[in-house]
């Protein structure tokens, strides 16, 4: 059946067929050429992302709520005695960080891994300059021995949290390009040890033991997920481990809280070492299975000092009981397996090795702060990642998470092999391809 036209009326033009269909003068144009450049650029920004992806964001994210709750309940009366009768001063503060870190995070995430690998040195000397502030007369800060903060107008920060994340960019970022030297030890020590050994020495300069410990442990971590040989780390630690072991006994106050984990707790006052400890076990002792319920913890009245802080685990404990503590570890092991994750399919040498620095900061800190709350290990001064109240901790973890974030956008690909290394030594990379979680 064919289309007749009336007659008069004017002819409509057809196409053949097979030709492409253009717009004229006048008519509307298409919805897909009308767009506009903002709408594909969100469309681009909310695109579907691996499982990996939503598996590490939204445990960090759940984190991250999880410890406002908590900085919340346990920051109550010391922030009312303190400010006035407010109660929420420090939750306030503690939110606002959030808003900081958590936009930070997104757009950390949106980077290209060669965008972290242009600024490396950059960031690394900016944080490291930052750190030389804390000497600086008038902006220093000292806090119980320590010299580790800076105040800059109404902003006070801790910059020892940001090198972390510059070292562990600027580590991975020098390590993969030497993928084919790592088996010749003076190939890692000449670029490595002197920044992260300055960087390290300005922490300790500080009188931050802790924070030392965990920067050399990121080093430590980096090193290994680049499949440099054991036994140069090896030699490495024993080195280094003297080396901490002097430091540790020329400081009467790091001396003291050594000395008394070891021989144990005999009696607690305030001025003695043992006060923060006991009373942390016993706020875990008083939760027992199901805790005393939310914001009922008799020990935040001003009897644990640094409850919102490095012994936050033990608040936690005791208004949730052992339920809620066991709820926080899971939490960490599935942060920790969203990290392996994102390690085992990144195809980039400098993605696996920041992934592996960012999983030894996090989780090595969690382990270690709750253990010293356990009273495994004597007191540091190290927060829990994500969880406990401080600004520069949150946001420096926070964007640490969206730099592996950034990586695990990339698309996959075969892995490469380091050449120049032991099968034994390659074996801790080529997991990925024969393991998959």
């Amino acid at each position: 059946m064919t289309a007749t036209r009336i007659p008069g009326s004017p002819a409509r033009p057809t196409a053949p067929r097979g030709s492409k269909r253009t717009s004229t003068p006048g008519s509307a144009p298409s919805a897909e050429h009308n767009a506009p450049g903002a709408v594909v650029a969100v469309k681009r920004i909310f695109a579907a992302e691996s499982a990996n992806y939503f598996l590490l964001l939204g445990t960090t994210l759940f984190l991250v709520a999880f410890g406002l709750v908590m900085v919340l309940s346990s920051s109550s009366i010391d922030s009312y005695k303190a400010n006035g009768g407010n109660a929420f001063t420090d939750f306030f503060k503690q939110g606002l960080y959030a808003l900081i870190g958590v936009p930070l995070l997104l757009v950390a995430s949106r980077m290209s891994p060669e965008f972290w690998k242009k600024w490396a040195w950059v960031g690394i000397g900016l944080t490291m300059g930052l750190q030389l502030l804390v000497f600086v007369p008038g902006v220093g800060i000292t806090f119980q021995g320590n010299t580790n903060w800076i105040h800059l107008g109404p902003v006070t920060a801790q910059p020892s949290e940001l090198v972390k994340i510059g070292l562990i960019v600027w580590t991975g970022y020098i390590i993969s390009r030497k993928q084919e030297l790592l088996s010749d030890w003076r190939h890692v020590v000449v670029p490595v040890a002197p920044v992260a050994g300055l960087a390290i020495l300005l922490v300790l300069a500080g009188n931050d033991l802790g924070t030392a410990v965990m920067m050399l442990g990121i080093v430590f971590g980096c090193l290994f997920f680049a499949g440099v040989k054991l036994r140069h780390l090896i030699v490495a630690a024993l080195v280094i481990g003297f080396v901490g072991f002097v430091f540790s006994a020329t400081g009467a106050s790091r001396s003291s809280r050594i000395s008394q984990w070891l021989t144990g707790c005999e009696s607690v006052d305030t001025s003695n070492a043992c006060w923060q400890p006991v009373h942390g076990m016993w706020a875990l002792a008083s939760g027992g299975i199901f805790g005393v319920g939310l914001g009922n913890s008799k020990m935040k009245w001003s009897w644990l000092p640094a409850a919102e802080n490095d012994y936050i685990f033990a608040i936690i404990g005791e208004e949730l009981g052992l339920i809620g503590a066991i709820v926080v570890l899971i939490l960490f092991v599935v942060l920790a397996i969203a990290l392996v994750r994102v390690f085992r399919s990144t195809t980039d040498s400098f993605g696996r090795i920041v992934t592996g620095g960012v999983m030894v900061w996090i989780i090595g800190q969690a382990l270690v702060n709750i253990a010293v709350v356990l009273g495994l290990l004597p007191v540091l001064g190290v927060p829990l990642p994500l969880i406990s109240a401080g600004g520069s901790a949150l946001i420096s973890g926070l964007f640490a998470v969206g730099v592996v974030l950034s990586i695990a956008r990339q698309p996959h690909g075969k892995r490469e092999a380091p050449v120049g290394q032991s099968p034994a030594d390659r074996s801790r990379l080529a997991a990925a391809t024969r393991v998959r979680l």
